[in-house]
């Protein structure tokens, strides 16, 4: 298929589709596990000490999947067969993931979670490499849409293993395990679309060190810093909404706030497939990202001014949209920035650092600025930081 505009080669919808859905398992594989099965399964464990083991669990676990995703990356750069990698790590993650339920010590609990971490993250890096190695650049804004999929599936899953009389315990894990087989399954039986050499030539040379092109080490630099700008303020809020809404209406519910987060991450997916098609045909990759940003900033510059929870929810509603839509799209053009197509695994994997890496941050951060500044303070530092990232991209944003 050739684009009538550009005259370049582009991928068939179903193969882009099944790329987004294979993303989509991953998010399946971890969302309600590491939300509400882990946890129960700790509290089984251990009732009386179960928050520092979960903590313990979730820390190691973070630290070995952020290893595992560049090794597995930089594995699939030098040895090939990224679909082959991805087969094996989704059989051992989700044989892993079934295995959890036969867990009987928080030790053993520890071994199969970082085993898990490396096995799913074997299926994940060379996932994401093997979209840059397939869909060109006037692709990957729709990529991008389709990306947000993934994180609103995760969130469905979540609610569909935990509903009423569908599955108990140990069932549960195998309930994922089916769903994350099932999303995956498709990209690696119909195969790899169509074949662009142009994306798999190997670059050598030094990498441009002026911000001339996508491809230069200030772009990539600008990309990276971006994204963890933004992932630092989506993980504050992910982690302590529900305590600074009841810091305003102490009588809102779990259930409430599960369901505000499920409608911001479901009504994205939409927004975000419209503003990557629209970057593609504009041919304007950074512009949609540049406005999301400040978009985002504007939302918790909202919450930090809410005396109410109706502004409150509306602020978060602004944000969680935005920011939503900047890291779906995110996810499709850092492929473009990659300068070396021969370490496009690795390097995606240094990316994914952006979302390990403020769930580091975060408790200092919040340590440090609630108590003395309350959650208003907080939300403006991060509106900061957001708007930051906006004037990182906005010279980028006019490049075609």
């Amino acid at each position: 298929m050739i684009s009538e505009e550009s005259g370049e080669e582009r991928q068939p919808l179903w193969f882009l589709a099944a790329l987004a859905l294979a993303a989509a398992g991953g998010a399946v594989a971890y969302v309600p596990f590491l939300t509400v099965l882990l946890p129960l399964k700790v509290n089984e464990l251990a009732a009386s000490e179960n928050i520092e083991a979960l903590s313990y669990i979730t820390f190691a676990g973070a630290i070995f999947a952020s290893l595992a995703n560049i090794g597995f990356g930089w594995v699939s750069d030098r040895w090939g067969g990224r679909r082959s990698w991805i087969a094996l790590g989704l059989v051992l993650s989700c044989l892993l993931l079934i295995l959890m339920g036969e867990a009987r010590s928080v030790s053993g609990l520890i071994v199969l979670v970082i085993a898990w971490q490396l096995a799913l993250n074997m299926m994940l890096a060379p996932l994401i490499a093997w979209a840059g190695d397939c869909v060109p650049d006037g692709q990957k804004g729709l990529l991008g849409g389709l990306f947000a999929l993934a994180p609103a599936l995760g969130a469905l899953a979540g609610t569909l293993v935990t509903f009423p009389g569908l599955a108990v315990g140990a069932e549960r894990l195998w309930l994922v395990s089916g769903l994350v087989a099932l999303l995956v399954a498709p990209a690696l039986v119909l195969g790899g679309g169509r074949q662009m050499e142009e994306l798999m030539r190997p670059v050598e040379g030094p990498v441009p060190s002026e911000l001339g092109s996508f491809k230069s080490r200030p772009a990539i630099v600008r990309m990276w810093s971006a994204r963890l700008l933004v992932q630092i303020a989506e993980a504050a809020l992910f982690a302590f909404l529900l305590f600074w809404l009841r810091t305003l209406s102490p009588d809102i519910g779990e259930n409430s706030v599960a369901n505000l987060f499920s409608l911001v991450l479901c009504v994205a997916v939409p927004i975000a497939l419209f503003a990557g098609r629209w970057s593609d045909k504009a041919r304007r990759p950074m512009l949609p990202l540049a406005l999301c940003a400040g978009l985002s900033a504007l939302g918790l510059i909202t919450m930090s001014l809410a005396q109410n929870v109706q502004t409150a929810i509306a602020g978060y509603t602004f944000f969680g949209l935005a920011s939503m839509t900047f890291l779906s799209l995110h996810n499709g053009q850092a492929l473009r920035v990659l300068p070396r197509p021969q370490n496009r695994g690795r390097d995606m994997g240094l990316f994914n650092l952006t979302n390990t890496v403020p769930s580091l941050i975060i408790p200092w951060m919040t340590l440090a600025m609630v108590p003395a500044f309350g959650f208003s303070g907080l939300f403006l530092v991060l509106a900061g930081l957001v708007a930051l990232a906006a004037i990182l991209l906005v010279q980028m944003s006019y490049r075609r």
